[in-house]
C-alpha cells in the first residue's frame, strides 16, 4: 500500500503521508519511543538511532512530516519556539549584522537584544513593509533578514519575495516567522526564504496543551548545518509532545478554515464599531498591505489586534468579556485574548513598545472554533458596558 504524495491537496496530505501507518504493526498513529538510547547490534556498524538527542524514530516522523508540509528538504522538532529561533540564530557568528522586523514577538526581541549582542552580533529594526528601508539598513556584515508576516501584534505584511530576493543579492540567510498563518495559508520556502520557523505551540498543535517549535529548510547543506547546531545545543522536543504536535496536524486546515472565517466576520464588526481605533487585520481590503497578503497567501489568518478608544474603555472591555480566555499565547480551539503590552510584548521596553504602535490600549485577539456570533455577542455587551462605564452609568 503506498500514497502518491505529490498527487494529494494539502489538506488530504496532513492525514496521507509516509507516517500515517507504522509499518511494522499498522497501527495508524506514530508510536511514541520513550527511548533515551537504542541498542546496537555491531560494533563496527551502529544503527539509524544512538541516542535521542541525535535522532528518535517519533521525533523523526514529526520533523519529516513538518518538511513535507512546508516543501522543504528537512524538518527540526524543538523544545519551544523560541528553542527553535534561538537554534537557527546560532547560525550566525560574531561581527555578523541581521535585520529584523520592527514588531517583532517579544521573546524574539528579547534574544536579539540582549543575548545576540552580548555575542557582538549587531541588528537592525526596521519596518519591514518599506523595502527602501530594508535596503538603507543593510550594511557589508548583514547576513541575515529575519521576517515575521504577519508580524506580532499588529498584522503588517512583509512581501517576503521581495525580501529574499533582495538577502540574496547581497549573500544574506533568511528566516521567516510562519507561526500566524501556518503552511495550511502560508509557504515562506517557496517564495525564496531559507529558513521557515513555528511556535507549534500555537496553530500547528492547536489545543494550549503543548509547548513546541519547529523549522524547515530546502537547501541541504544549510538542512546539516542546522542539524549539527540541533544535535549540538540539544533543546530539542520530548516525545510525547512530538506525538501531540502530530495529533494536532491532522486537523489543521479545518481549524484554520473555521477560525479564520471568524477572524474575518469579527474584523469587520470592530471595524464598525465607534469605540474601537483601529483593526489590524490583512483579510481587510482596507488593510495597507491587503494586496500583498492576498498574492503570497492562501488567506489572512485567524489573529487580529484592535485597539479600543482608550485605557479606561480597554479595562473595562476586558473586564466583561466572557468567551475569550484571557491569557498569553495563540493559535488554539479556544479563542484568546491577549495583552500585548503585558504579555506577548512585555520584554520589550514601554518606549520600544509606544515607538511600534503597541499601545496601552492594544488587544490582539487569537480566533478559535466558537462560533463567530457568540463571539460578536459577547463583545457587543461588553463594549456597551465599557461604554456605560466611560459615561458613569451602570448596566446590569
Amino acid at each position: 500500500m503506498t500514497d502518491n504524495h505529490e498527487e494529494w491537496s494539502f489538506e488530504t496530505s496532513l492525514l496521507h503521508n509516509k507516517h500515517k501507518v507504522d509499518p511494522a504493526t499498522g497501527a495508524v498513529s506514530v508510536p511514541i519511543h520513550h527511548a533515551s538510547t537504542f541498542h546496537q547490534f555491531e560494533v563496527d556498524h551502529f544503527g539509524k538511532y544512538d541516542y535521542s538527542r541525535s535522532l528518535n524514530p517519533t521525533r523523526e516522523a514529526l520533523e519529516d512530516i513538518i518538511a513535507e508540509l512546508e516543501d522543504g528538504t528537512k524538518g527540526f522538532a524543538f523544545s519551544s519556539g523560541m528553542a527553535a529561533i534561538s537554534t537557527a540564530f546560532l547560525l550566525l557568528s560574531a561581527g555578523d549584522h541581521i535585520i529584523v522586523t520592527e514588531d517583532v514577538y517579544g521573546g524574539t526581541f528579547r534574544m536579539v537584544t540582549t543575548v545576540l549582542n552580548r555575542f557582538n552580533i549587531e541588528h537592525t529594526f526596521v519596518d519591514m513593509t518599506d523595502l527602501d528601508s530594508i535596503k538603507a539598513a543593510a550594511k557589508p556584515n548583514t547576513k541575515a533578514i529575519y521576517m515575521e508576516t504577519p508580524s506580532n501584534p499588529l498584522l503588517k505584511v512583509t512581501d517576503i519575495e521581495a525580501v529574499c530576493s533582495f538577502a540574496k543579492s547581497i549573500g544574506a540567510i533568511t528566516y521567516v516567522d510562519n507561526t500566524f498563518l501556518t503552511p495550511a495559508l502560508q509557504k515562506p520556502l517557496n517564495l525564496g526564504a531559507d529558513i521557515v520557523l513555528h511556535s507549534a505551540t500555537k496553530f500547528l498543535s492547536g489545543h494550549s496543551d503543548v509547548v513546541a517549535g519547529l523549522a524547515a529548510v530546502k537547501d541541504p547543506e544549510l538542512a546539516s548545518r542546522l542539524g549539527a547546531l540541533q544535535n549540538s545545543f540539544g533543546a530539542v522536543l520530548g516525545v510525547q509532545d512530538c506525538w501531540l504536535v502530530m495529533r494536532g496536524f491532522k486537523t489543521l486546515s479545518v481549524r484554520m478554515k473555521h477560525s479564520q472565517d471568524g477572524a474575518a466576520k469579527i474584523a469587520a464588526y470592530l471595524e464598525k464599531h465607534p469605540l474601537v481605533k483601529k483593526v489590524h487585520y490583512p483579510g481587510l481590503p482596507g488593510h495597507p498591505e491587503y494586496s500583498i497578503q492576498q498574492k503570497q497567501s492562501k488567506g489572512a489568518g485567524a489573529v487580529l489586534s484592535f485597539e479600543l478608544e482608550n485605557e479606561e474603555v480597554f479595562r473595562s472591555f476586558v473586564d466583561h468579556v466572557t468567551l475569550p480566555v484571557f491569557a498569553v499565547s495563540l493559535g488554539a480551539v479556544e479563542s484568546i485574548l491577549s495583552y500585548p503590552a503585558k504579555m506577548s510584548h512585555a520584554a520589550m521596553p514601554p518606549e520600544e513598545r509606544e515607538k511600534r504602535g503597541i499601545t496601552n490600549s492594544l488587544l490582539r485577539l487569537s480566533v478559535g472554533l466558537e462560533n463567530p456570533d457568540d463571539m460578536i455577542k459577547d463583545f457587543s455587551l461588553a463594549l456597551e458596558k465599557s461604554k456605560a462605564a466611560a459615561e458613569g452609568l451602570t448596566i446590569k
